[in-house]
């Protein structure tokens, strides 16, 4: 078990990192920060040159691989680091240098116990990415495939988990501290992060992912997920297929391949309000460096090692409160935060009506680029605070690809509305989901689950309950007091029990 002063030894070296770039600035001069957190700041900055400026995401960039996946959770938590510190970290890159190519073809070798040569008949010893985990290269199978191949960087599951178990340190002794760091729950903050890494730190969950992502998006064809080659996928090796296209981020590429810019952002908001609303599994990491746009017109995504996963109740939830945003319908839209518990229920659902209309209004009908995110953002985190709202942590990565998507949607299109677009999709899957056929549907399915079960239930039953037998029922029996004693007292209690039997006996016979 790591010792208290170790963990606060790594904290100071990395916020001293941290005070080197201003960002911990913000930090000390937010009223709520705890005095003991504000000292700590204060002793890791001392005499270090502080920027005006704060460099968020070149921060953690400085501070390791570990530190970089922290930045991109933080990413979508702009109640706990602040919304200027979320805008900066949202350009947070995942690159570092890469490792030497020998150590490949080690990993390769090692991970299915056979020469490299009898996968792969070549492979390019120069990375096409190096990020903090893993690296990939591209790279020809045995039987003439093109294919991309990831491999984990060693040593990098040791590394996580020491950082992270610092992390999760410092995440309890600030929530312990109570007040509005407690209500932003940064334990869970923490917590969603390691299970984030968890699933990275593993290729065979995010090849998996991928598979899964590819069945839920057979709907939307102009979406497509590159096929795993599983006899050449293990736990720190995955081989998948390889895309030749544009990144959706070479605007002047796309425009000189005659892609329409207008309607690739559309396919792509529509994409991910078939993984999110419908499916209920999405990709969390569609950032411009992760989405390709193919030869025919299709948005390739690549990079599963961060998903998402909402079960069909919240979707519903969240459906209903994005169509009410959209139409305006603030009413409704306060009475499912209530009915979800996402509002304690000792608050007004008129009061917190108003308070969504005091901030969807200004926004509705414009197009993004004429919307300010941060006075949104502002006034959204306002009302958390003033209705006691706790954060949501199966939200965070929902809300986190929201703005993701939304920002690469609008380097493609300036004018595009994302509400707007979402409106006939999300109208379109609430009356199938919430009709009168999907009602009836809904309790057919649920009776006859249960008729199923009835046999099942009896022999339970039956199990339980004997037969009576021939000995008549127990009497009622009068409720006493049980006393604990220690092993001396039952000592003591059986000797004076046996006295007591003894002089009882002694009576009888006289």
């Amino acid at each position: 078990m790591t010792r208290p002063r170790t963990h606060i030894w790594r904290l100071l070296k990395w916020g001293r990192t941290l005070a080197r770039h201003g960002a911990l600035s913000g930090i000390e001069r937010d009223p709520l920060t705890p005095p003991p957190v504000k000292r700590m700041i204060r002793i890791a900055r001392f005499g270090a040159r502080v920027p005006k400026q704060p460099a968020y995401a070149d921060a953690f960039q400085a501070i390791g691989p570990a530190a970089i996946k922290l930045g991109q959770t933080l990413a979508t938590r702009p109640d706990l680091v602040g919304e200027e510190a979320t805008h900066d970290l949202m350009r947070l890159q995942d690159r570092l240098p890469p490792i030497p190519f020998k150590q490949i073809e080690q990993a390769i070798a090692g991970s299915f116990d056979k020469p490299i040569d009898t996968l792969f008949s070549e492979i390019d010893p120069e990375p096409v990415g190096a990020a903090s985990i893993a690296q990939v290269h591209k790279a020809v199978t045995t039987d003439g495939r093109t294919v991309a191949v990831k491999v984990l960087r060693s040593g990098i599951e040791k590394e996580f988990a020491r950082d992270i178990d610092t992390y999760e340190w410092a995440a309890t002794q600030v929530e312990a501290m109570g007040g509005e760091l407690a209500r932003l729950r940064p334990r869970l903050t923490i917590e969603t992060f390691k299970r984030w890494t968890a699933r990275e730190l593993d290729l065979r969950r995010e090849a998996a992912s991928a598979s899964e992502l590819a069945e839920g998006m057979q709907a939307e064809p102009d979406f497509v997920v590159p096929e795993i080659d599983w006899q050449r996928t293990g736990g720190r090796v995955m081989t998948l297929q390889w895309f030749d296209g544009i990144k959706i981020s070479n605007r002047e590429a796309l425009d000189a391949a005659g892609h329409d810019r207008k309607a690739l952002a559309g396919k792509l908001v529509r994409a991910f309000l078939r993984q999110a609303i419908s499916e209920g599994f999405f990709h969390a990491d569609m950032h411009q460096g992760n989405l390709f746009v193919l030869p025919d017109g299709k948005i390739a995504a690549i990079d599963f090692g961060i998903m998402g996963r909402v079960d069909r109740r919240a979707r519903l939830w969240l459906a209903e409160i994005l169509y009410g945003l959209i139409t305006g319908n603030y009413k409704r839209v306060a009475e499912i935060h209530f009915e979800a518990g996402y509002v304690p229920s000792y608050h007004n659902v008129a009061e917190f009506a108003t308070a969504l209309r005091a901030v969807g209004e200004p926004i509705r009908g414009l197009p993004v680029k004429d919307i300010s995110i941060g006075q949104m953002l502002d006034g959204l985190f306002a009302i958390t605070r003033d209705f006691d709202m706790q954060t949501q942590p199966h939200l965070l990565l929902l809300q986190k690809t929201m703005v993701m998507v939304e920002g690469v949607a609008t380097s493609l299109d300036p004018d595009v509305n994302m509400w707007e677009t979402a409106k006939p999709f999300v109208g379109e899957w609430l009356r199938s989901e919430l009709g009168p056929e999907a009602a009836l549907a809904d309790r057919l399915r649920e009776d006859i689950g249960t008729l199923a079960r009835l046999p099942e239930l009896v022999r339970r039953l039956e199990a339980e309950i004997p037969n009576r037998g021939a000995a008549p029922p127990a009497p009622p029996l009068r409720d006493v007091e049980v006393v604990t004693f220690g092993n001396g007292w039952k000592y003591w209690l059986v000797a004076a029990l046996g006295a007591g039997l003894g002089v009882a006996g002694t009576w009888y016979w006289l």
